[in-house]
């Protein structure tokens, strides 16, 4: 049996887990291995770019930064957490703020110090995100449309210090970085329908705080139906092999995301608005493998 000690170490270390939202930085190293083999560099070696050392120093120090950029993002939200999540909100309070905000600082160190194994020009581009991250944390998040933009930039920033990297500027890259940019939008605005008591009572100025449920709503369904274009695209403009397949999906998903979406009033709705979305997400990093069916069978047989 553990003792107690163990016991709260455990504890200890699933709060910080839950304040680093863990399960998310594993599915951005995984979308940026398989972003780098099947779309960045599609003409190299799977194990050329697996292997490749100055890729794993760029991802890790996108982990790093993201995990910097939970801590600092709970340190600001932590009394609205308490109102829109309270039972995640004791589990993350385990760890006290102070030893958060050193945890902060260790992780943006490490951060750079990774990036600076890559290039000057990754210490740059790593200092900026950041400095980027802490700014919309502490100002911008609070800010209508600004909050949203600047939230769903930051998150598919990652992507491009590997595009970057690449050098690889195709047409396609974009088109799937603007179906990303317009589903994470969606999810933040979602968020701040769901976080709605917890922003009211902190004096957030959010797009449903400033201009109400309806409005949000209809910005919503403008967002959705958007998504149509890159996914036309991509679909008939680009060769994207099986994924096709994920894109139809997306396109139903969506079409019952829109149906749930005028029926929401309450929270719990919208939760499970922002799990579909999430869902799509999530759903699309795997769907990277379809591209090249062939390369993955070859890997599994």
């Amino acid at each position: 049996m553990p003792s107690r000690k163990q016991k709260m170490l455990m504890l200890k270390l699933l709060s910080l887990f839950s304040v680093v939202r863990g399960y998310n930085i594993l599915v951005i190293t995984l979308a940026q291995y398989l972003a780098s083999i099947y779309i960045l560099a599609p003409d190299r070696p799977a194990l050329e770019v697996i292997f490749d050392l100055q890729l794993f120093m760029l991802v890790t120090a996108t982990a790093l930064a993201i995990a910097g950029g939970y801590i600092i993002n709970n340190f600001y939200d932590a009394e609205k957490d308490l109102i829109n999540r309270p039972k995640k909100s004791m589990l993350d309070r385990i760890v006290s703020q102070r030893f958060k905000l050193t945890t902060y600082f260790v992780l943006n160190f490490a951060s750079v110090f990774f990036a600076s194994y890559v290039s000057f020009r990754a210490v740059v581009f790593f200092s900026v995100y950041i400095f980027g991250i802490w700014f919309y944390s502490h100002k911008l998040k609070r800010l209508p449309f600004v909050g949203n933009l600047t939230s769903a930039i930051l998150s598919i920033t990652p992507f491009f210090a590997v595009f970057i990297y690449y050098k690889n500027f195709d047409t396609v890259i974009f088109v799937h970085a603007t179906f990303l940019f317009l589903l994470i939008s969606m999810r933040e605005l979602v968020k701040d329908l769901e976080n709605l008591p917890g922003d009211m009572a902190q004096d957030y100025r959010t797009i449903p705080i400033v201009y109400g449920e309806r409005i949000s709503k209809i910005f919503l369904s403008g967002l959705t139906l958007l998504t149509l274009i890159p996914i036309y695209l991509l679909i008939n403009r680009f060769h994207i092999g099986y994924m096709y397949l994920y894109f139809y999906s997306s396109v139903l998903v969506l079409t019952v995301f829109l149906v749930l979406l005028w029926q929401s009033n309450g929270r719990r709705h919208y939760v499970l608005l922002h799990n579909i979305l999430k869902f799509i997400i999530v759903l699309g990093v795997f769907g990277i493998l379809l591209i090249d069916i062939d390369l993955v069978l070859s890997r599994i047989f």
